[in-house]
């Protein structure tokens, strides 16, 4: 099944202090010292569970959107115009989640439908030669509420100057809040199916662990190939939710993109 829509969760978002992120580095030559935005853009499709914890999968765009450099005259500048990898970066962070209700699964049928979840928050990471360590926070609101976190370890390798190789451990965590909206069962619900699903009361705490890894490829100066593959176990009280147990804990997600960055003088 394709679904339509974007989903920010494939999304690819940075505004780094650097002058673009060790995803945006490449062999072309950097860029006039006049450019006020570095920016990168493109889209690809991802394959990803229809929900936490689902055995059934869909297909959603990709956007990449990447922010290198951003200059406004006379006010500040973030960033530099001359390429370099590694370092410190911080930028945005940005989530999206679908609904969910029973027409999603059958199994679900009795329990409170959830509406999309939009998560924003903070990415930061510091990258040496052959290593990366990165961590995501975001605040969720609308079909759950809460806090949200990612954070990684990552092997780096460019065993040509146009190739880059990412592949690293990640664990993400929840508060308790948003944990209930995914992953609970209210004594309600559990009546509403006829006591077929048990009610469940998580706590917040780690909501998974995994590997991922990605691949960057730049096929002609200023374009890139971009793939991306994660394994995660859902672990904790989200594999204790009976909503998983119609499921499975092991979620499984690859996408493919190809993007272009612009260097563009707007003032």
């Amino acid at each position: 099944m394709v679904k339509i829509g974007v989903s920010l969760a494939a999304a690819t978002v940075l505004l780094a202090t650097r002058a673009w992120s060790a995803d945006n580095s490449g062999v072309d030559q950097a860029p006039p010292t006049d450019v006020d935005v570095i920016i990168e853009l493109g889209l690809g499709g991802i394959i990803q569970p229809k929900y936490e914890g689902s055995e059934d999968y869909e297909v959603w765009p990709w956007p990449v959107i990447g922010f290198g450099y951003l200059a406004i005259p006379g006010l500040f500048a973030i960033g530099s115009p001359e390429a370099q990898v590694g370092g410190f970066a911080v930028g945005p962070s940005f989530n999206y989640t679908s609904d969910r209700d029973f027409n999603d699964d059958p199994d679900l049928f009795g329990l409170d439908e959830v509406d999309a979840t939009f998560e924003a928050g903070l990415r930061a990471s510091y990258e040496w030669t052959n290593a990366e360590v990165w961590g995501e926070a975001r605040y969720a609101f609308g079909g759950a509420d809460g806090v949200v976190g990612e954070f990684g370890l990552n092997a780096v390798a460019r065993p040509t100057p146009e190739l880059e190789l990412k592949l690293g451990p990640f664990a993400t965590a929840a508060s308790a809040d948003y944990m209930g909206s995914y992953f609970g069962v209210s004594a309600q619900e559990s009546a509403n199916t006829g006591f077929r699903v048990d009610a469940f009361d998580p706590e917040g705490g780690f909501k998974s662990v995994g590997i991922k890894g990605l691949a960057r490829y730049e096929f002609r100066p200023t374009w890139f190939l971009n793939a991306k593959a994660s394994y995660s176990k859902l672990v904790g009280d989200a594999a204790d939710s009976p909503i998983v147990k119609f499921g499975a804990e092991d979620q499984f997600s690859f996408g493919l993109s190809i993007s272009k960055r612009f260097s563009l003088d707007l003032f």
